[in-house]
């Protein structure tokens, strides 16, 4: 027993021996403590430096007053002034800019952001030298920063790129080339470079440009709103949108409004298709041009109705009347609606009679009606549609009116290969005739229905109709159920010119194919089946996913953590969601249970939460009509939210967006030019939404 009790004993005193003897080598192993040495004297007690990302940091304050310097604490600002001698440094909180003035005010970035630790405002070791004018060195040997006043220090960029396109102090007067150089080929982690125009007093303000380009030229429109002594900075990123690397500078906005006309010279004689630009000094939120005929006097404002994109191009198609001398001007208009007015170019418009006909394409089928229309310059007073035989040259007046379309359904006595054209009379009797399109027809006897169209819902009554390209005896209409095949007579041998209304009943709900069955000299003619589905349950319409007056703080909450994640505005993201949701009031839900889609901006097809059934508009045999489609469903809006950008950020159709996205004028108006949305007013609508809402503050950023 006491045997035991010895063993026992003994084992815990050696797991003790052992235990401590690992926290002794531990401890000894661990690195001593930095150093903080200013002009011989240790302030270490006052505030250690500390190490941060491989970094160190010391108390800013404590050092410079060692040193015989001041530091003032700007609470409200979060700045830090520090003075010494005749040199002040301003720094902020967070921010990478710092300001140096001695004599003349300078800007550089610096690797870590000032930052407060208990109380008291750390910065790195390398900005020291900068700021103070010091010798600053490091003994490895003894962990000990010495910092020694009687030793001076040039100021020295922290990092190797600088703006190379303009000089600090630059005064901007309009368009302006921005581009950078790297004195050294160590950024090869940079992805993207983020051009800032800074508030130098707050340290924000707007990305004006950026790309994944490090070293490429890019083109800064400024804005008239901005005015005075700004910082310029150039920003290089990581792929994590991390800061690495960048410049600033300091630049005076003086921007003199300047407005050029593209397209036409002074004296040219426009002999073609016009295609009408401008150039402006600043952004331009909309466009109109003013062309005067010298000859008449009469004036023609475009874009009266509906103003012009002012980073596309305009085109005007004269008619041969409007030959003559003109002068052209364009006036562009900034956010608060001033007009800028460009020098107006004196030009000749002399072109030739054109006419080409539109409706048919070279090669087609022609089995359906089609719309066939003389385009032209020039007026006329008799129009001649023709059908010509191109073997035998033998033609076929098919219209003869003065002018306007012809509604053509090629009949049963014509087949093969055959050409249209269109042959015109002008004012002085002249004939024209267009260039001949090959077409090729069936010569089968058809019957169309309309009224109804592929996949529609019908839930009421509905009018039916048929059009044929021969003359029928009569018409009928029939249901044929897709599940038994069962055979409901709708109307039976009606008059083919009259309509005939349908109207479901409870018997009828389901799915079923809708067809029109026409007799002509005792044969039967049918119409394609056209699926439909009855149904005359309870429907669901689109329902708010939030109260009217929280979803502007919702939405501008989402646009903002996307705007740091794509650049992609802000002030945009959240006017388009407005616009297109009506304030999240009308979010499309499924027709038939009510599901919520949390669809903000329309998108059809299949989202993470499946998808919802909704009405939308479609065309068939000439006629609207209401049919269900699939819309994306999320889980939640932020999942809408995030599917919208990566919409927009991985189609090709929209890489002229993205290459001012950050900018909420020129970006509302890429949209509308890549096709986005056919309403002509989209982008001023976007940017009234906007203006209305002071949504561009949402866009503000600081480095």
């Amino acid at each position: 027993m006491k045997e035991k009790v010895f063993n026992l004993i003994l084992f815990s005193s050696l797991l003790i021996l052992f235990i401590f003897s690992q926290q002794f080598n531990t401890c000894s192993l661990a690195a001593p403590p930095i150093k903080l040495v200013a002009d011989g004297k240790d302030i270490t007690s006052l505030a250690s430096p500390i190490i941060e990302n491989g970094r160190t940091l010391v108390p800013i304050r404590f050092v410079t007053e060692e040193l015989g310097g001041k530091v003032d604490w700007k609470d409200k600002e979060k700045r830090v002034i520090i003075q010494k001698d005749n040199q002040i440094v301003n720094l902020k909180i967070n921010s990478y800019l710092v300001s140096y003035e001695d004599g003349e005010k300078n800007y550089s970035l610096i690797d870590v952001a000032p930052k407060i630790v208990d109380g008291r405002t750390f910065v790195p070791l390398r900005f020291v030298g900068n700021a103070l004018g010091v010798g600053v060195e490091w003994d490895e040997a003894t962990r000990t920063v010495n910092i020694d006043s009687s030793k001076a220090s040039n100021m020295e960029p922290l990092f190797n790129v600088s703006i190379s396109s303009l000089n600090s102090g630059q005064v901007i007067k309009g368009k302006t080339e921005l581009q950078i150089e790297l004195t050294e080929d160590n950024l090869s982690n940079a992805k993207e470079i983020k051009y800032l125009l800074l508030d130098p007093n707050t340290a924000e303000g707007f990305v004006i440009a950026r790309g994944e380009g490090i070293t490429e030229k890019y083109t800064w429109i400024p804005d008239l709103e901005e005015k005075g002594e700004k910082v310029l900075v150039a920003a290089l990123y990581d792929k994590d949108g991390k800061f690495i690397a960048g410049d600033a500078i300091s630049v005076v906005l003086d921007v003199v409004p300047k407005v050029s006309l593209t397209g036409i010279k002074e004296g040219e004689t426009l002999d073609n298709t016009i295609y009408m630009g401008v150039d402006t000094s600043f952004v331009a939120s909309y466009v109109k041009y003013e062309v005067t005929n010298l000859d008449t006097g009469k004036i023609n404002i475009i874009g009266e109705e509906a103003p012009i994109d002012p980073y596309g191009q305009y085109k005007w198609e004269p008619n041969v009347r409007e030959n003559g001398n003109y002068s052209f001007k364009v006036i562009a208009y900034d956010s608060e609606n001033k007009p800028y007015e460009s020098e107006k170019i004196v030009a000749r418009v002399e072109v030739d009679p054109k006419l080409t006909l539109t409706g048919v394409s070279q090669g087609q089928v022609v089995n359906k009606p089609v719309n066939l229309l003389a385009s032209r310059n020039f007026d006329v007073r008799e129009t001649q549609y023709i059908l010509r035989d191109p073997i035998s040259g033998k033609e076929k007046i098919l219209a003869q009116k003065p002018y306007g379309d012809y509604r053509w359904f090629p009949g049963t006595d014509i087949s093969g290969d055959k050409e249209v054209l269109v042959r015109v009379k002008d004012t002085k009797g002249v004939s024209h005739d267009s260039k001949p399109i090959k077409v090729s027809l069936t010569g089968e006897a058809t019957i169309l229905l309309q009224g109804v169209g592929p996949n529609q819902v019908l839930r009421e009554s509905t009018s039916l109709m048929t059009l044929s390209n021969m003359n029928l005896d009569s018409v009928s209409y029939v249901l044929i159920n897709k599940d038994t095949g069962k055979v409901k007579n709708i109307a039976m041998d009606k008059d083919p010119l009259l309509e005939q209304t349908y109207t479901p009943t409870k018997e009828d709900v389901g799915y079923w194919n809708i067809q029109a069955i026409g007799k002509a000299k005792g044969k039967e003619i049918k119409s394609e089946l056209v699926p439909i589905r009855v149904y005359l349950g309870e429907t669901y319409q689109s329902v708010p996913i939030i109260e009217k007056d929280k979803y502007l703080d919702l939405a501008s909450g989402l646009a903002k953590d996307s705007w740091e994640k794509t650049g992609m505005s802000a002030a945009l993201q959240t006017a388009q969601s407005i616009l297109e949701s009506g304030w999240g009031q009308s979010v499309p839900v499924d027709k038939y249970s009510g599901k919520i889609s949390y669809n903000l901006f329309g998108i059809k097809g299949k989202g993470p939460n499946g998808s919802v059934t909704y009405n939308t508009w479609e065309v068939y045999n000439g006629k609207t009509y209401y049919v269900d489609a699939d819309f994306r469903a999320y889980n939640s809006v932020q999942e809408s939210w995030t599917d919208h950008k990566s919409f927009l950020l991985n189609s090709d159709r929209y890489e002229p967006f993205r290459e001012v996205m950050q900018n909420s004028t020129q970006g509302a108006w890429a949209l509308k030019r890549t096709g986005y949305a056919t309403d002509p007013e989209y982008a001023l609508k976007l940017m009234r939404i906007i203006k209305q809402y002071d949504l561009k503050k949402l866009d503000k950023v600081r480095i």
